[in-house]
């Protein structure tokens, strides 16, 4: 039986945003018979909406095709399709340990770029096998010896067994798949051991519940067997097992080296921790698998319902999304600028985007969305150290030591001719250059800057500045001291919550003076002279004034004795103005919390 597992193949496919995993994917599918013609489409495995319109993939997605070789030999080859971007490295992190290799797509008109690299990087470090694929062959600016030259001059990997393709016209598909069967290793794992599996990722299904995905190592987990999740020790009964072809398939029992699902019963996502062990609940396990580092969020901000009629409309909506997204967290948060709402926390701006973007699309909620910021280590002097996700939050300044904030190792690979401007922007962040390689014209750079300073706009402002071309990957590396100090707005001598920000001293004037000439601008006229001022503790560093609406009660005075009597007029009405703006409540519109969240893209 042992030549079962030999012609298993588990790998992952990874590459940069846009070099064409899914279309690859999308063509082996097709080659291996999983879907017919009729049923297949562009990017199958992106099963969302919001991934199909965007082009990208959100979440990692497997598939289990049978391929017969030229040889005459029947393989099984079980294929994951990860995120390229940034902010979802979790997802490819952990579909990287179900694999023993990997496929990298390189886009042989575009080159090496920094996701190509990050990827590559996990998956070298956890020992995979690499086959290198040069995708887009078909187009005109393709350059195959160039793209090579680069893999071996940035990656360092040997690119003799490379495989030109083109996704598109299906060119070069067959030889990938032989390439995977002779390149790849096979699972290591021994059928007749105790059941050792890992749970690779699981996801909430309105009618089956939790649906798990394991990789089975060794052993094997069939149906109405007893099976224990070892971090939590709970046991449960299989109540069905599965591969997906890519449409899902019962099947009685899984073996060790395949990737399959399962489900339990469990209704509660928290219940199935991604990276757990799972067991034979009557032979169980002394030691579990090593698992994956949990996904921690790093951009926190606050979302609020335009209506407030809409609160547990968006609490239901965040609880919904939460079942299938275990990597961002929610929990209550109330402003008197802006009401009830929940403070959010993200791995990503782009994963920010995509949670309001489905909030918004898919439980039809208006949002409000606070300026997003990260997560700070408050040393207080007493020696205890508290997490601070909200400025508005921040303990007394005098009792505290000082404040970490977080730091990132940023890799940017850009053409040379804008390596001036890359560098200027990241000195302005407050960015350490440690390195600056080349291969051919194109500069690899890497540089340590402050999450804070990268989280609102810096991949947007590296594209506009080098036309689209430079591409930009980071790794958080932990926390460093920071001259920090929390810069609060006042509006009519009132602190406003939901605009308070950390920022670094040195740029505290500056961003001060334009929140209260955004906000000048943006806030009605009342009838009562409005100050708007930024401050630091008790000093205001900025201020604007809108001016009141001035009625003129002198127009009928006239004839006798009338210089008294203006006098008394203007005086009645200086009282006036002075009672409402000490009782008047000034409305902050909507459109001035969104003017502030532009000008600290615009600023920074």
């Amino acid at each position: 039986m042992s030549t079962e597992i030999d012609n298993i193949r588990n790998f992952a496919i990874i590459a940069h945003i846009d070099h064409g995993k899914s279309t690859i994917a999308d063509r082996i599918i097709h080659r291996c018979g999983g879907l017919t013609d009729r049923e297949m489409k562009a990017q199958v495995l992106d099963s969302m909406d919001i991934e199909r319109e965007r082009g990208i993939t959100i979440k990692a997605q497997t598939v289990k095709l049978n391929y017969k070789s030229k040889d005459g030999k029947n393989y099984i080859l079980n294929i994951i399709d990860t995120p390229g971007h940034v902010d979802f490295s979790y997802e490819v992190s952990r579909s990287l340990y179900a694999c023993e290799g990997s496929i990298l797509i390189v886009d042989s008109t575009q080159g090496v770029e920094a996701q190509t690299l990050a990827n590559v990087y996990q998956a070298l470090d956890i020992n995979h096998e690499i086959i290198p694929v040069l995708n887009k062959i078909d187009l005109p600016a393709s350059d195959i010896d160039r793209t090579n030259k680069q893999i071996e001059d940035v990656i360092g990997i040997d690119t003799s067994n490379a495989v030109p393709c083109s996704g598109k016209t299906g060119e070069g598909i067959e030889d990938i798949l032989e390439q995977i069967i002779q390149t790849l290793p096979g699972p290591k794992g021994k059928k007749d051991q105790k059941l050792k599996c890992l749970l690779v990722d699981s996801w909430y299904d309105t009618y089956l519940g939790v649906v798990i995905l394991v990789r089975v190592i060794d052993g094997k987990i069939k149906k109405n067997m007893k099976i224990k999740m070892m971090s939590t020790n709970q046991e449960y009964f299989v109540e069905k097992v599965g591969v997906f072809t890519p449409k899902p398939k019962d099947i009685d029992e899984l073996n060790s080296g395949e990737i399959g699902f399962i489900t339990t019963g469990i209704k509660i996502l928290s219940e199935t921790k991604v990276g757990d062990t799972i067991c034979d609940a009557s032979k169980p396990l002394s030691e579990s698998l090593p698992g994956f580092k949990p996904s921690k969020p790093v951009v926190f901000c606050g979302l609020f319902p335009v209506d407030s009629s809409e609160y547990q409309k968006l609490k239901d909506g965040l609880a919904k999304l939460k079942l299938n997204d275990s990597s961002f967290s929610f929990e209550p948060e109330s402003s008197s600028a802006l009401g009830l709402g929940f403070r959010c926390g993200f791995l990503g701006l782009l994963h920010l985007e995509i949670v309001t973007e489905r909030l918004e699309r898919e439980f039809d909620i208006n949002l409000l969305t606070t300026t997003p910021g990260v997560v700070y280590k408050i040393h207080m002097n007493n020696g205890e150290i508290k997490d601070l996700q909200n400025p508005s939050s921040l303990p007394d300044p005098t009792l505290i030591k000082y404040i970490e904030e977080p730091w990132i190792k940023a890799t940017i690979i850009t053409p040379d001719q804008y390596l001036g401007p890359i560098m200027k922007i990241c000195q302005d962040k407050r960015g350490i250059q440690t390195n600056l390689s080349y291969s051919g014209s194109r500069a690899v750079v890497n540089y340590e800057l402050p999450l804070n300073e990268i989280v609102f706009d810096f991949n947007d402002r590296l594209k506009s500045m080098t036309s689209g071309y430079a591409s930009f990957d980071y790794e958080i590396i932990g926390h460093r001291e920071g001259d920090l100090v929390k810069m609060g707005i006042l509006v009519n001598t009132e602190p406003v919550d939901a605009l308070a920000m950390m920022i670094h001293k040195d740029f505290a004037q500056k961003t001060g003076r334009e929140v209260c000439e955004k906000l000048k601008d943006l806030i009605p006229r009342h009838n009562f002279m409005i100050p708007v001022q930024a401050a630091i503790g008790g000093k205001i560093i900025a201020r604007e004034t809108i001016k009141g609406f001035k009625k003129d009660v002198l127009t009928k005075i006239h004839g006798g004795g009338a210089v008294d009597r203006k006098r008394k007029l203007l005086e009645k009405q200086k009282k006036g103005k002075a009672r409402a703006k000490q009782f008047g409540k000034v409305e902050i519109p909507q459109e001035a919390f969104i003017g502030v969240l532009k000008i600290n893209k615009d600023s920074k």
